[in-house]
């Protein structure tokens, strides 16, 4: 995660969360009260996050302390602690909600990808996020992804080309994205990996015929569709399957030989892992 952007994005969330102050502790909180607070694990899964809390702690008040006794990717239980945050009350508190808001979703982004991941242990295929992610939080999402031991894909659209069905539509055909490509990156000098899709095995033989691309991503295909597709492209370009594809479903199309399967609901459709901020001493 590039900590720059990191470091903006997490203070357009203070700016929204404070306003021009928090009055509920402020009204009833000392401003040289010193505390504790620990964050309390209420589930089952994988954690994510810490870093990111050690960032909205840091910009909030540098002088607060962390004692980390969980990494992110640590499996976690109900009453496990990840840290102790200790320092002025006031700063512990108005860093709570931002930092449960980051570690809740990225953690339970995480605990999603790794029960897709832990389904096709043994096996080639690796598991990829996609760009159906929160306007302004993707690289923490994203980065959960990884957390959880799935792989990131393109983080948008600027570092990779994604031929989709509507770019080969309103280009003309798939030939004629392809070759179009071509001379737009050789216009713009740029060197980046073309992905295309396909939609049926009529257009994966069209894609062969024309070559010139890094991997075909197999959308909405059915199993035996998918096994064909893996034979007729024989390992010539890589391949993706994508399009619905579930927990249940996951080892199915993994056993039929593709490389990668993105999976959408790992960022948009997940359950936040519980957990909580609790005082429990004052210094």
């Amino acid at each position: 995660m590039n900590s720059r952007n990191l470091s903006e994005l997490i203070k357009l969330a203070i700016t929204e969360d404070a306003g021009d102050g928090d009055h509920t502790s402020l009204s009833c909180i000392p401003d040289n009260v010193n505390g504790q607070a620990r964050l309390l694990i209420k589930d089952h899964g994988i954690v994510a996050g810490i870093n990111v809390a050690q960032m909205v702690f840091h910009q909030i008040d540098p002088e607060l302390e962390l004692e980390l006794l969980l990494k992110d990717g640590a499996k976690v239980k109900n009453g496990d602690v990840a840290f102790v945050v200790s320092g002025k009350v006031l700063s512990i508190l108005q860093s709570e909600r931002l930092v449960l808001n980051f570690m809740q979703r990225m953690s339970g982004i995480a605990t999603t990808t790794n029960k897709y991941v832990r389904k096709l242990e043994g096996l080639k295929t690796r598991i990829l996020d996609t760009r159906k992610t929160t306007p302004g939080l993707r690289v923490f999402e994203k980065a959960a992804v990884k957390t959880g031991g799935g792989e990131n894909h393109r983080m948008g659209l600027y570092d990779m080309i994604m031929l989709k069905d509507n770019h080969i539509d309103f280009a003309g055909g798939i030939r004629e994205a392809i070759n179009s490509t071509h001379a737009y990156l050789k216009s713009v000098g740029k060197d980046l990996s073309i992905e295309i899709e396909a939609r049926n095995l009529d257009e994966i033989r069209e894609i062969l015929k024309t070559g010139e691309i890094n991997r075909i991503m197999l959308d909405n295909f059915t199993l035996n569709d998918t096994r064909k597709a893996v034979e007729l492209i024989n390992g010539k370009f890589e391949t993706e399957s994508s399009g619905g594809i579930t927990l249940e479903t996951v080892l199915d199309y993994a056993e039929c030989g593709v490389d990668f399967i993105s999976v959408g609901a790992l960022t948009h459709q997940i359950h936040s892992l519980d957990m909580s901020l609790k005082a429990f001493s004052k210094i």
